[in-house]
């Protein structure tokens, strides 16, 4: 245990402060949360933070499917598929994401490129990342139920408006504990056209983030990572989610996680060898809408190419 909290000395943390207070300054001026959440966060940061590309040094690819709120009339559904990896040159890494979310009659798929340079600090990276791409929205408006039935606004359809964007990050990590901040979209782009009274939200809301986590040795087979993730926009509440894990053997994670006055649940990763891993997760509904789900569940497959990759590729933990 000594061993591993020798990882946050007093002049790292300054460095991590130094990095981090810009960028939540930024997200203080936040605006009702919109983007999909992840259970298996830890396992899926690049689709929220670009300065993780290339943290793996592998190539490196995780698919994930998110069904929440189950048996509750149009609840969200989400897939993201992400990739990354470092280039020849080491400071320099690319990576990308697809994710796609549904919910009631608006479905939204974007397309991301994502880059990051990192700075070599002996074990440790401290990487800045830029994210851009397109979100194609749409929106069957002409179902739902306006009060005025003549408003012109809902009597069409959207199909796949593209609604581009951009974002960055920053981390500072090492084999054993990791800390990064990101806004990954910046640009409030306007998602029904026209006029549409009383209606605040007609915009697309920047999302900051903040995600951390460390890993400490319990026995020669047993390690605990506690990791946390914070999202604040403005118009909600600050979420906060903390979790809970354990690694057996350096195969098996296992953990629980608590969503702030939303949610618990149980999360599982299984290392089949030392490219596939499999996960799930499940949470169970703390709100009132407990009463119509059934809860919310996530699957996870992650591939890494290890081959031909240079640097110490093992063991990995974030």
């Amino acid at each position: 245990m000594k061993k591993s909290i020798q990882y946050f000395t007093q002049n790292q943390m300054m460095r991590i402060y130094l990095v981090m207070v810009p960028v939540l300054l930024f997200c203080q001026s936040m605006m009702a949360q919109q983007d999909p959440m992840y259970t298996m966060y830890m396992f899926n940061t690049l689709s929220v933070n670009p300065a993780y590309a290339g943290s793996a040094d592998r190539l490196s690819a995780v698919a994930l499917h998110r069904s929440q709120w189950v048996n509750f009339k149009g609840s969200p559904t989400t897939q993201t598929f992400t990739m990354h990896s470092p280039l020849k040159k080491e400071n320099i890494s690319i990576g990308g994401s697809v994710v796609n979310d549904a919910h009631g009659p608006v479905k939204q798929t974007g397309f991301y490129l994502d880059a990051s340079y990192r700075i070599f600090m002996g074990s440790r990276r401290l990487a800045f990342g830029l994210k851009a791409g397109t979100n194609l929205f749409s929106a069957n408006l002409m179902d739902l139920n306006p009060y005025d039935e003549n408003d012109n606004t809902f009597n069409t359809n959207i199909q796949s408006k593209m609604l581009p964007n951009f974002g960055f990050g920053v981390m500072y990590y090492s084999k054993r504990f990791y800390v990064g901040a990101s806004v990954p979209k910046l640009l409030q782009n306007k998602l029904i056209d026209g006029e549409i009274p009383d209606f605040v939200n007609n915009q697309e809301k920047n999302h900051g983030f903040l995600i951390a986590g460390a890993v400490f040795d319990l026995s020669y087979y047993t390690k605990f990572k506690p990791t946390i993730l914070l999202k604040a926009v403005n118009g909600a509440p600050l979420g906060a989610e903390v979790t809970a894990q354990f690694l057996f053997y350096e195969k098996l994670w296992a953990g629980l996680m608590y969503r702030w006055q939303d949610a618990a649940g149980v999360l599982l990763q299984y290392e089949i060898n030392n490219r596939f891993k499999i996960g799930y997760a499940y949470d169970y509904t703390l709100s009132d809408i407990r009463k119509y789900s059934d809860g919310s569940h996530e699957v996870m497959l992650g591939f890494d190419l290890i081959k031909g990759f240079p640097g110490d590729v093992s063991p990995r933990y974030f």
